[in-house]
């Protein structure tokens, strides 16, 4: 739990400068990530951890769907958390890893791009149940339309096929675990879709743990690459953060 003094002291901070500064800065005073390796050794410290997966087709920039915003959104979060929370963030790399993969189990945060163009395995669907059913918890972030939307729960109904998305909204504690975000509905970059922010809970009931979360028509690894480049607005880059940061500070106290 964050201290008193020292959150009101945070909201005071983004109150008079924004999030994109903030993580500027945080990256300019020794927070710089260095590693040049997809992986970083365990050492119990959290590590921001995306996953690697399989698509038959390539991103309009040629790049494979999973690595959009990487590395810098990982990297920028991951400084930032740091820089305003007490958590103990890993800052010399990030991880990218596959659900066949043992070390998953070291992660209890997994971050899935573009899940839209996500196609798991038949040997990695018990390690995504086992993953989720353990304690895990999945973030899905930057997809979009209703094709997209039901590639997405294709997948994750092969590894939980009796559990099911719920919609959220402002007033679920997981938009106010730091920041009290209020703005949720954060303009998808470029795009411009309403976001539609839904949930996957333990036995489908809302009170019990929170698995996974999907950022459906929304990006918010965008707004995390490019904010130092001031591509986007400030308000819709600030949110970004404060969801991001919200959501990692959920995950760990649930």
């Amino acid at each position: 739990m964050v201290p008193h003094r020292w959150l009101r002291r945070v909201r005071v901070l983004l109150g008079a400068a924004v999030l994109a500064t903030v993580a500027a800065a945080a990256l300019g005073q020794g927070l710089r990530m260095t590693a040049s390796s997809e992986t970083v050794p365990y050492d119990g410290t959290f590590t921001f951890t995306r996953l690697r997966y399989s698509s038959g087709l390539r991103n309009f920039g040629g790049g494979a769907w999973w690595a959009h915003d990487y590395p810098a959104g990982d990297r920028n979060l991951s400084a930032v958390t740091d820089y305003i929370t007490n958590m103990r963030i890993r800052l010399d790399g990030t991880n990218v890893l596959e659900f066949g993969d043992p070390r998953i189990y070291e992660n209890p945060v997994l971050y899935i791009s573009e899940p839209g163009y996500w196609s798991i395995r038949d040997t990695e669907v018990p390690h995504l149940r086992n993953y989720l059913l353990k304690g895990g918890f999945i973030i899905l972030d930057d997809f979009d339309g209703a094709e997209q939307w039901r590639n997405m729960t294709a997948q994750m109904a092969r590894a939980l096929p009796d559990h099911h998305f719920i919609p959220i909204g402002p007033e679920h504690p997981i938009f106010h675990s730091f920041f009290q975000v209020q703005g949720i509905y954060i303009p998808f970059a470029g795009i411009g879709a309403t976001p539609n922010y839904q949930a996957m809970f333990e036995n489908n009931d809302p009170r019990r743990r929170m698995m996974a979360i999907a950022n459906h028509n929304n990006d918010l690894g965008e707004y995390w690459e490019w904010s130092a480049e001031g591509l986007y607005d400030l308000a819709p880059s600030n949110n970004a953060y404060r969801l991001g940061v919200n959501y990692l500070i959920y995950a760990m106290t649930h």
